[in-house]
């Protein structure tokens, strides 16, 4: 038998060569991945996917699109479906009662479910504006005089709530609310106004309105009190005006969008909220007091004259607004919003440089406190889970709007938060008998709020005098 020559030995050995070099290749591979899968394991147990959580970004119009619009939430480009395990399921916790019968010719659907929308919002860049919204780095503004922004210890200067812009005009959105109540629903739009259950409705004037269907009653009833209460404070002119609205398929305010209800998994004979849509509006971070000591970790120290040093009149402006926000939101006790931030430090450090959930910032630079379904029933129901972070939020302020802290004065010194709530409330809002009021333990809830605000001053006002 004739034996191989060395040609064909050659060959035998380059062919051993490429098998065993393509066996080495793919083991190497395979340790490859399982060396990554291994340290995204150790870096994020189970459990732990969503490694931030998604912005809720109430779109009361922003310029743009509806789609673009800031009130979509997002699973988050590049976010796994494990982020949305957050806060906002909380949203979700049923309630006592339901939504009632569907409407003719729909079935029942299961729980909605967040629609498309926005990425998270990018860092701002070191040096330039926080405001998403703006396009150039502001000019550089020269640190204020913190001697001429506070009266009294704690309260802001009159001179420099002089210059807060100014918010929605009573007669204004009270005619808007005389005509979104009496307007027909001429058109609904998907993507504009947050979850996928809401729309984006043109009324037969022209005007634009976001339709808020709660995923229970009560998110729709603490919206409704929530704008009350922030009259009985006298900061309504902050929050949009907002009107309730009962949905009647064939009802004349309805009758023109029978078709789009169908598709809206909205029950027959539900109350929804109307908010007027506003232009052009764009996202705010928290000012630096509060930026800057929950992303360091450490506790929030109070806000007082003494710490204003080196703030600019614009900053300065922009804080007394705030000290509003956050009195409000103890208050309704409304997690939805810096709270929300708070609670997201534990997975995304940088939160507090990124934009605050439904808080928005208008042209004119005036703050707009939107979406409040949150506050009062809701906020009420989880206290023992979030008054961890809003009472520390409040215990941070220590300068005040003389005229708020005077309301608050006021409703302690008269012991009835709760019963001028139910005045305005049935005062200015037509059905408000269709959702009801809050429970006797829920105002209770109210006065005792009202009274540790109170309290809370009265101990500001007693350390600016030991200074």
């Amino acid at each position: 038998m004739k034996r191989p020559g060395r040609a064909g030995l050659g060959s035998l050995a380059a062919l051993w060569l490429l098998v065993l070099g393509s066996l080495l290749g793919l083991w190497t591979g395979l340790q490859r991945e399982r060396e990554q899968a291994a340290e995204q394991e150790r870096r994020f147990p189970a459990g732990t996917a969503g490694r931030r959580q998604p912005q809720e970004q109430r779109g009361w119009g922003r310029g743009g699109t509806g789609d673009s619009a800031p009130d979509s939430r997002s699973e988050g480009q590049g976010e796994s479906r494990g982020a949305q395990k957050t806060f906002r399921a909380l949203l979700t916790l049923p309630a006592a009662g339901d939504r009632g019968e569907p409407l003719e010719g729909q079935k029942q659907p299961a729980e909605p479910r967040e629609g498309p929308g926005q990425s998270s919002q990018p860092e701002p860049r070191p040096g330039q504006n926080l405001e998403p919204g703006s396009r150039e780095p502001p000019a550089r503004e020269a640190p204020a005089d913190p001697a001429s922004a506070v009266q009294g210890g704690i309260f802001w200067s009159q001179a420099l709530e002089q210059q807060v812009p100014p918010g929605f005009d009573p007669e204004q959105a009270a005619s808007w609310l005389e005509t979104a109540r009496a307007a027909r629903v001429a058109s609904l739009e998907r993507g504009g106004c947050g979850r996928s259950s809401n729309r984006l409705a043109r009324l037969s004037d022209g005007s634009r309105a976001c339709v808020r269907y709660g995923i229970n009653p009560e998110q729709i009833q603490g919206e409704a009190l929530s704008y009350q209460l922030a009259e009985l404070l006298g900061i309504r002119q902050r929050l949009p005006p907002m009107a309730l609205a009962l949905v009647e398929a064939r009802g004349r305010q309805w009758g023109q969008v029978r078709d789009e209800l169908r598709g809206s998994h909205w029950a027959e004979g539900a109350v929804v909220s109307l908010t007027q849509w506003v232009d052009n509006l764009t996202d705010v971070v928290a000012p630096a007091p509060w930026r800057s000591e929950a992303g360091s970790g450490r506790r929030l120290q109070p806000l007082a004259a003494g710490e204003l040093g080196g703030l600019t009149q614009s900053q300065l402006v922009e804080l007394v607004q705030w000290t509003d926000l956050i009195l409000f939101d103890y208050l309704t006790a409304n997690f939805d919003r810096l709270v929300s931030n708070l609670f997201s430090l534990q997975w995304d450090p940088r939160v507090m440089h990124r934009a605050t959930s439904n808080l928005h910032r208008a042209p004119n630079g005036g703050l707009v406190f939107i979406d409040n379904e949150a506050g009062l029933v809701h906020g009420y129901r989880l206290l023992s889970m979030w008054d961890k972070y809003n009472e520390p939020l409040l215990r941070s302020v220590c300068i005040f709007r003389e005229a708020t802290a005077q309301r608050v004065r006021e409703l302690h010194r008269l012991q009835n938060a709760a019963s001028e709530l139910l005045r305005l409330y049935r005062t200015h809002e037509p059905l408000s008998g269709r959702l009801g009021f809050l429970s006797e333990q829920q105002a209770q809830l109210l006065q005792g709020r009202i009274d540790f605000v109170h309290k809370h001053i009265l101990h500001c006002k007693a350390m600016a005098t030991s200074l």
